[in-house]
């Protein structure tokens, strides 16, 4: 019932969201004689953080129409190259027909859309030719599409790689650190010609066991029963994807806000501050960014429910102990992809040293393909976004990819 309880809270809040941005809207309007009044433009910004309030489930949109490239500006189409069930490997199209090293971007499936790496496109566009991993909604899904879990993730990653070969890039963003190094390494192991030239990993939680944080604590006390039993819920008949079971995003984002609670309640009162002094500029640039943070999306419960238990309860891959299909995944037999490593100084998602634990695991990759970089100063976002990313990560990633090429 948790998701049907929430779903009744939603429907009864959403007329007040919709009075309080007409209530905002009518202060706001410019022939309202004394709209400029303090007391109205407190009202009009408390009505419009109201009018705010609560969550999205709807994919925004990444809304980039052009790059630029070698000091031209070029158009850029979204096509689906390939269409799954749970995931579409979108390009980021050109119009123009240089040729530029490929690279596969994979988002994190982990209760936001992938529109959430906008920024880490945009910086990556003008040299590359990008593909990212855009993941659906999971209470979209039909039943009939059956289950998903981390295997089927893995095997996702195995079939886009191939689909993308030769020469291919592969960056994956924190949560798919896991299954993408497991896919790079059963491929590895098979000797498939699709093995990506280079592998970088960002943020990710290769070994749960260095540094605890907030989020393996939390996982690494809580069994498998009881996440079934408390956060485990069941997509509500009015969706497509009614009767799957799901984590629902409305608690991930709950737990991330959780974490960082004080920073957001700040934000939110610089926000009210901003709009009630017309300081616009500001106002927007933290209206994006949380448009962006509040729209959230439910995951498969059994890849969630599998994620939880071999990568924060066993660290199975970091214990060479991870098992896909039956095939004990062995990461020491990469030996022609080069490994980048990268992590944020300040991350409180996922410490220093958890991503890195992967070198270790390299038995058999010489140490002049592996690399690694800690950005000083960053967090986890601004490992991929901001601008420690553009200015001291992306300039070391664009040529770790150029002198593996």
């Amino acid at each position: 019932m948790l998701y049907q309880a929430y779903q009744v809270q939603a429907d009864a809040f959403a007329p007040f969201r919709v009075l309080a941005q007409a209530s905002k809207e009518f202060l706001n309007h410019p022939w309202l004689a004394f709209r400029d009044h303090p007391a109205l433009r407190h009202a009009a910004a408390a009505f419009e953080l109201v009018s705010r309030a609560g969550i999205s489930a709807r994919r925004p949109e990444f809304g980039i129409v052009s790059t630029t490239v070698a000091g031209r500006e070029v158009a850029v189409e979204e096509v689906p190259a390939l269409k799954t069930p749970f995931c579409t490997l979108l390009h980021f199209q050109k119009a123009s027909a240089v040729e530029q090293p490929r690279i596969l971007l994979v988002a994190p499936l982990s209760g936001h859309f992938a529109t959430l790496l906008r920024g880490t496109v945009e910086t990556l566009l003008p040299d590359h030719d990008v593909y990212i991993t855009d993941w659906l909604n999971a209470r979209n899904v039909s039943l009939r599409h059956g289950r998903f879990d981390l295997d089927d993730h893995i095997d996702l990653m195995m079939g886009f790689m191939r689909a993308l070969a030769p020469k291919l890039n592969v960056i994956a963003v924190c949560q798919p650190a896991v299954p993408v190094l497991a896919a790079t390494a059963l491929l590895a192991q098979a000797g498939d010609p699709a093995q990506p030239q280079t592998l970088t990993l960002m943020g990710g939680p290769i070994d749960t066991r260095v540094a605890p944080t907030q989020v393996s604590q939390f996982a690494e006390a809580h069994s498998l029963q009881w996440l079934e039993r408390n956060v485990i819920g069941v997509v509500p008949m009015r969706y497509a994807g009614a009767f799957r079971r799901v984590y629902p995003g409305f608690l991930q984002l709950a737990g991330f806000l959780s974490m960082n609670l004080d920073r957001h309640v700040n934000a939110h009162v610089e926000l009210f501050k901003h709009l009630v002094e017309g300081n616009v500029e500001s106002a927007d640039t933290t209206k994006k960014f949380y448009d962006e943070y509040a729209s959230v999306m439910d995951l498969p419960a059994d890849f969630y429910l599998q994620t939880i238990d071999r990568v924060f309860h066993r660290q199975a891959l970091a214990k060479g102990e991870f098992v896909s299909r039956d095939v004990t995944v062995d990461p020491g037999a990469i030996s022609r992809t080069s490994v980048f490593t990268i992590e944020g100084e300040n991350d409180d998602i996922c410490a220093v040293g958890q991503t890195t634990a992967v070198h270790g695991l390299l038995t058999g990759l010489d140490a002049g393909k592996q690399r690694n970089h800690v950005q000083p100063g960053v967090g986890h976002y601004g490992v991929f976004n901001g601008r420690g990313w553009r200015t001291g990560i992306y300039p070391k990633l664009r040529a770790f990819i150029r002198e593996s090429a």
